[in-house]
């Protein structure tokens, strides 16, 4: 039975340890996108420790960004215009 026991909690960390690293490599696939983010929905981070991220007041505010896959920012639409790679005057 306990055999058993450890070869379910084996699965289950492994299963763990994979889905990990899947989120490790898709975050290495992002990039920023200015305009796109809907308020309090906004990434950031100013250092170790430090967060900005959800602290944004508007929609669409161009001078916080998104994470999002690299390559698409420029083609996301929003009633603002397109996603920017550069900070947009709000």
């Amino acid at each position: 039975m306990s055999t058993l026991k450890l070869s379910a909690a084996a699965i289950i960390l492994a299963t763990l340890a994979s889905g990990a690293s899947a989120a490790q490599a898709q975050g290495s696939s992002v990039e920023k996108c200015y305009g796109v983010a809907m308020a309090g929905h906004n990434d950031c981070k100013a250092g170790a420790g430090t967060t900005c991220a959800g602290s944004q007041k508007m929609d669409y505010d161009g001078i916080h960004w998104k994470n999002v896959p690299t390559g698409t920012c420029t083609s996301i639409q929003t009633p603002k215009g397109h996603g920017s790679l550069t900070p947009l005057e709000s």
